[in-house]
């Protein structure tokens, strides 16, 4: 469980310093550089990854359950993937009308990623590791939001082709996932009802 909190205080909090130091990013990027600052956030943010994905692996199965989700939760999180899927997509793909309507679709899909994985999974490990996404994105997406209302930023939407794109793509990823990917990843098949 330590190196789950370990993985998420470094990758979470590489992720939070826009949001809660930008002083310290300012100064960072003026003293490193643009390039310098991308590696340093690269390589706090993988190291973070590499330790959240292994300690979630060795805590999950003998962790503690604090709740028992309803028997509907796993097909509502599985349905609840497929829009996911399409805001991280649309994240990807410039002028489409979910940017413009959600200014940040990366971390308006994480929230409901997150969600989705609270809602089927009532163990501690996942409690610790969906529940802290969750919470980082919200606030990240409120920041985010504040800036671009401050900088008084816009994001056009140029035709609805390019929604298509980013519904298309996100629905094919959400079948790979549904039918093969999420249990290479994460060792959990999708076919039966349970945690996800």
């Amino acid at each position: 469980m330590l190196t789950l909190i370990a993985g998420l205080l470094l990758f979470l909090g590489m992720h939070a310093v826009r949001v809660v130091a930008e002083p310290l990013r300012t100064a960072a990027i003026a003293r490193i550089g643009m390039q310098g600052w991308r590696g340093l956030y690269s390589a706090v943010s993988l190291v973070g990854l590499w330790l959240l994905v292994s300690g979630y692996a060795s805590a999950r199965l003998g962790s503690p359950e604090l709740y028992a989700p309803p028997a509907w939760a796993h097909t509502v999180a599985l349905a609840l993937m497929l829009p996911c899927l399409v805001l991280v997509v649309a994240a990807y793909v410039p002028g489409t009308h979910i940017r413009q309507w959600v200014g940040h679709p990366m971390l308006f899909g994480t929230r409901v990623w997150a969600f989705a994985h609270l809602l089927a999974n009532g163990r501690l490990a996942d409690v610790a590791l969906f529940g802290s996404f969750l919470a980082w994105s919200i606030f990240a997406y409120h920041a985010a939001r504040a800036r671009d209302r401050v900088a008084g930023t816009r994001y056009p939407a140029v035709g609805w082709p390019r929604d298509s794109i980013a519904v298309v793509v996100g629905a094919v990823g959400w079948l790979a996932i549904l039918c093969y990917l999420h249990v290479w990843i994460a060792g959990v098949p999708l076919t039966s009802p349970g945690p996800i």
